[in-house]
């Protein structure tokens, strides 16, 4: 997976944050810790330090959009402890709230794990429109095959992937055997993922192989860090023994593309992407334009017609829902 280089506001972050923590240590006040959150509630957030220790932290009123994954620096004072600041986020994934504003729900994820199934039927129009917003958003994206015992009885669940396979997509099979865990653990590494797909396809199964251990759940971690009621929000993050974090929630298993503008589509389409710069006109559309390189492509076979029903599906579905 692509390695991201520090850009230069980030560097510059990291000295502000050096010379912040001198200035709190001369003044006397508490030294500037980093830290991950790892649950956020309504006024408080569950940070995990660099030694895996959950601390419960007040949120100061300018840090109410902290999300899971965010990285912060928090300090211990008389009260309790806090968090003073959010560092920049490296990548992060939105969804429409209620009023249909974009809201971010998890930050700087490395990597998308977009999981199908043999059952319930998969659909290469949704695994589309996560690989769609995963380029729009720089993130890397592995399709994985779950329930792998049961392709044998629904093949076209591995004639899907294999066309993905084809493209260039990184691809992975997994099922309930350790061969398969140890190979999905051994992809993961050390990064922060996030697993999608739709409902069934046995997401939370695969996380319980990957963390057989359900006291490195953060859920079990912050009951015993929270006191007294608190309203949280459905993300939930969970530690690898290995190292690296998963993220999961229901908030992050559809990504709607309604923010997305049409001339964006395309370039999320791996197979796309050689022909789109060939167009004769630069604000081509890739639907009835003379001289487009990608009806072209389209037209010899190298690129498929599933491939472009899927592209034309998902410009229809954003204009219609921009009007």
């Amino acid at each position: 997976m692509a390695n991201r280089r520090l850009t230069d506001r980030q560097r510059r972050q990291i000295e502000q944050n050096a010379k912040k923590r001198r200035e709190n240590s001369l003044l006397g006040e508490g030294e500037d810790l980093e830290g991950i959150i790892i649950a956020r509630f309504s006024k408080a957030a569950i940070v995990m330090d660099e030694d895996h220790e959950v601390h419960r932290c007040h949120l100061r009123p300018n840090l109410a959009h902290l999300v899971a994954g965010d990285r912060v620096l928090w300090q211990k004072n008389e009260q309790g402890a806090v968090v003073s600041t959010q560092l920049e986020r490296q990548s992060e994934i939105k969804r429409p709230d209620v009023r249909g504003q974009l809201k971010a729900v998890a930050a700087n994820v490395d990597l998308i794990i977009i999981v199908i199934a043999p059952e319930p039927e998969p659909f290469g129009n949704l695994i589309d429109r996560y690989l769609v917003a995963a380029h729009l958003e720089g993130i890397d994206t592995v399709i994985a095959l779950n329930k792998s015992d049961l392709v044998p009885a629904n093949p076209a669940s591995r004639e899907l992937i294999n066309r993905y396979e084809a493209i260039g997509y990184p691809i992975i099979e997994t099922g309930p055997d350790d061969e398969s865990t140890k190979a999905l653990s051994d992809l993961l590494g050390k990064q922060t993922a996030v697993f999608v797909g739709q409902s069934g396809v046995g997401k939370s199964s695969m996380i319980n192989r990957l963390i057989p251990d359900q006291d490195l759940r953060v859920g079990a971690l912050s009951e015993s860090v929270l006191k007294g009621k608190h309203t949280t929000t459905t993300t939930e993050v969970f530690r690898r023994p290995e190292g690296g974090l998963i993220i999961d929630s229901p908030g992050i298993r559809e990504f709607g593309l309604q923010h997305v503008a049409v001339e964006d589509v395309a370039p999320g389409f791996k197979d796309f992407q050689a022909f789109i710069d060939r167009c004769k006109y630069r604000d081509c559309r890739h639907l009835v334009e003379q001289g487009c390189a990608v009806l072209s492509a389209l037209e010899h076979g190298a690129i498929s017609q599933e491939r472009y029903e899927s592209f034309v599906n998902i410009v229809n579905d954003i204009g219609e829902k921009s009007h």
